[in-house]
């Protein structure tokens, strides 16, 4: 069952992925609500995780966020101080209740390609250097890939710090994830 709790060890992964009802996922109107909540959990030290909905809770956003369930009251009293209100809490109950893992990698032998909700980052894994960028429908996805691609991961800027999208969102996922595995 995964282990979520203050955070004290923040280099240890979140690994065991089977449904529990130790778990819960917070619902939220639109992706800026869950970035908001995301961060300001984080910051308090709270081991939470951005997720894709279940398919039988989806509502207006397509990402979730998963938190320990015994600690709702704390969290929510944590995200009413912000002013934010999640539209529904779920606990994690059936394997159908489950969120979705936003992370797919690919290995193509040279090159690591992670892919987050519909974003995709590659680098060289010999140099870590981005070599493409591809994914998503936003406004800003053109700009953030001329801003990453030809550099090394070290030397990039953050997608979160460019992009105010759900693909730069997405893409800022993919990113950290490439980080963690490289």
């Amino acid at each position: 069952m995964l282990k979520f709790f203050r955070k004290e060890k923040p280099d240890r992964p979140i690994k065991d992925k089977k449904p529990s009802a130790d778990r819960g996922i917070l619902v939220f109107e639109n992706t800026s609500e869950v970035i908001q909540a995301e961060n300001i959990l984080k910051r308090s030290g709270w081991r939470v995780r951005v997720m894709g909905p279940p398919p039988e809770i989806q509502s207006g956003c397509d990402l979730v966020i998963e938190f320990p369930l015994i600690e709702e009251l704390n969290i929510l009293r944590e995200l009413r101080h912000a002013h934010i209100s999640p539209l529904a809490v779920v606990p994690v109950t059936a394997p159908l209740l489950a969120p979705v893992d936003l992370f797919h990698t690919k290995d193509f032998g040279d090159y690591l390609m992670v892919r987050a909700a519909n974003m995709k980052i590659t680098v060289a894994k010999n140099s870590l250097k981005i070599v493409n960028i591809s994914g998503g429908g936003c406004p800003d996805v053109p700009f953030l890939a001329q801003e990453m691609v030809g550099k090394t991961l070290a030397e990039a800027p953050r997608p979160r710090d460019l992009g105010h999208t759900l693909c730069g969102y997405a893409l800022d996922l993919a990113y950290e994830e490439l980080c963690r595995k490289c």
